[in-house]
């Protein structure tokens, strides 16, 4: 894999979680629209747009409120771990990774039995249950693609854009409420994500609509999946799913990858094609590569894609030994026709040329 460094620079007042986690150590998807590179970290309820400012750098940092534009049901402080971004149709699409998640011991305290007992203990954060759409447009004055609560579309006179997320509340959502109900997903989406539980880490979006969710768990006896949806506005605000034809499930498709036991981390369109953002479903130092699938927004039913269908592009080099733990690459997206763009969470020290800066890495996909 022959990378190109790009050094992303952070404004330090806007980088920092209510935790003093900087944006930087938790990247967690990300998403090119002209000269902007839109990042997350999952640790926020923020979006973070640089702006391309040299041959390979990205800045001039802004910070978007998600509180300001949808109606979360939990409060500002309480994650979304947003997982997944995509761009399409004057709209910036993001997803939460809708998991539960287990809380997570203390090596170092004395009181081993207390620390034990943690792990048994099983948190829902609210803003987690969270897919929405958001107006983005771009600003001709400054260059800078930008978003917005409403917005008057850009070439339909008398029509508005408005931010809208699928139906639900502090508890559930309407994907939620039918997962509970799915013959291979019902008994995984009261496991924590990171005991291959229910756990969204991809989003795709088209043009005509099509909407693919990513899971990077559970994985089903190697078996990846991907669920492919059609949202509507159906009042101000607020999406509902429709039904889907040649879905067993009737409002998602399903469609199962053969990725060598490997869960979803992104998913990226690339005309007929998708290119997928694979690794670990655990919480664990694990292969991570990059793969196409081929004619995935012409599938008309549900699917069965084996091994020798998918083409692996390549792996993605990942921390081990001093550097366990570290460079897990979580973001991915087209740079341009023959390039990806790869964002890693826990950089290691290597990447973090400054104080308030990290580099990600730009990958010519093989022809």
């Amino acid at each position: 894999m022959r990378r190109q460094p790009y050094t992303l620079h952070f404004n330090p007042k806007l980088s920092l979680n209510a935790d003093d986690k900087h944006v930087r150590d938790g990247l967690s998807t990300v998403s090119i629209t002209g000269d902007n590179l839109w990042v997350s970290c999952d640790e926020r309820t923020t979006i973070e747009r640089l702006r391309r400012t040299g041959p390979h750098e990205f800045g001039e940092h802004c910070s978007y409120k998600l509180t300001d534009l949808l109606d979360l049901p939990g409060d500002a402080d309480c994650e979304i771990d947003i997982e997944g971004m995509a761009s399409a149709g004057h709209y910036l699409w993001i997803v939460g990774s809708h998991s539960l998640k287990r809380k997570e011991p203390k090596e170092d305290d004395e009181d081993t039995a207390k620390q034990i007992q943690k792990l048994a203990k099983i948190k829902a954060d609210p803003n987690r249950y969270l897919l929405a759409r958001i107006p983005l447009l771009l600003n001709a004055e400054s260059g800078n693609y930008e978003l917005h609560k409403t917005a008057p579309h850009p070439t339909k006179s008398g029509e508005t854009l408005r931010a809208a997320q699928l139906h639900g509340n502090g508890e559930t959502n309407e994907l939620l409420d039918r997962l509970a109900h799915d013959p291979h997903l019902k008994v995984f989406a009261k496991i924590p994500g990171k005991d291959n539980g229910l756990d969204i880490e991809g989003l795709s979006v088209t043009d005509a609509g099509q909407v693919f969710v990513g899971l990077r768990g559970p994985v089903l006896r190697g078996w990846a999946l991907v669920l492919e949806l059609h949202l509507v506005e159906d009042k101000p605000g607020r999406l509902r799913m429709e039904k889907v034809s040649g879905a067993a499930e009737t409002y998602y498709r399903k469609h199962f990858l053969d990725l060598g036991g490997m869960g979803l981390r992104e998913l990226r369109q690339r005309g007929h094609d998708m290119l997928l953002l694979a690794g670990p479903t655990m919480d664990l130092d694990g292969t991570i590569a990059v793969y196409c699938w081929p004619n995935a927004t012409k599938q008309t039913t549900d699917t069965l894609v084996s091994k020798k269908r998918m083409k692996r592009l390549f792996d993605v080099p990942h921390g081990h030994g001093p550097t366990a733990g570290k460079d897990k690459a979580e973001g991915m997206t087209l740079f341009d026709d023959n390039r990806v763009l790869l964002a890693f969470d826990s950089p290691t020290d290597a990447r973090k040329k400054g104080a308030d800066q990290v580099v990600v890495d730009v990958v010519r996909l093989p022809e």
